[in-house]
């Protein structure tokens, strides 16, 4: 039978990762693990995709928004994702979410959830998403917060490469904003050999609708060859 280690890991990790730091005024978290259900879901998918104690390939986005893992929990998954992708029965509701639609995408090229989970572990420098007035924030665009979360984003990266993410290689999902943040202030503290940048999900949708299938295979490529590669001591 295969470790569930690393499930119940990934599970509780995200399940009480707390900020531990005042943020600027009007800026508010979202708290999506205070649903049961979420919490369901989260165990489910653990429990499902994230057993086994090969190390994975850490492939992060920048924070959760409300539409996506706002709402499930999940990074990069949104309702019709964790029924359709993950094959979990949920009553979340919602409508489809950019970033989602495009790592859905990633997803069956890849050969379905579990060929795709087995390789990688899928989340976000900042585990905790925010909004402001009812907007999404990613983290980096208001300097005062990012400041604050800063020390987070090392302390959490850190915990998840000691549980068994590999850290000779990862992908940040950002090539402008978050490249400059990681490079800047986090790659070196987390001491990651590598990391390659791959353009953001929802500029792709956004912006580059029309190579959506070459962006796909770029995806798929680059973690295949990432797990590919021999690992190396940092």
């Amino acid at each position: 039978m295969a470790s569930e280690r690393f499930a119940r890991f990934v599970e509780t990790f995200l399940s009480t990762a707390e900020a531990d730091v005042a943020l600027p005024p009007g800026i508010e978290v979202l708290r999506p693990y205070e649903d049961p259900e979420v919490i369901r879901v989260l165990r489910a998918m653990c429990r499902a995709y994230y057993t086994g104690d090969q190390q994975r390939i850490g492939v992060w986005g920048i924070n959760p928004g409300r539409f996506g893992a706002g709402v499930t929990g999940l990074s990069f998954t949104d309702p019709w994702a964790v029924t359709h992708d993950l094959g979990i029965t949920t009553s979340l509701t919602g409508r489809r979410e950019l970033s989602a639609e495009f790592i859905s995408g990633v997803i069956c090229a890849y050969g379905g959830a579990a060929a795709f989970y087995r390789d990688v572990y899928l989340s976000a420098l900042c585990p905790l998403g925010f909004v402001r007035d009812c907007i999404n924030i990613n983290f980096y665009d208001v300097a005062d917060l990012s400041a604050r979360i800063r020390p987070k984003v090392i302390e959490w990266m850190n915990t998840v490469f000691d549980a068994g993410v590999r850290r000779d290689v990862t992908i940040l999902l950002g090539s402008g904003k978050l490249r400059d943040f990681m490079e800047k202030h986090v790659r070196e503290q987390v001491g990651v050999a590598e990391v390659i940048y791959l353009d953001h999900p929802r500029y792709i949708m956004q912006y580059r609708r029309s190579q959506l299938d070459e962006y796909v295979r770029l995806y798929v490529d680059t973690v295949r060859t990432c797990v590919r590669r021999p690992l190396s001591d940092v």
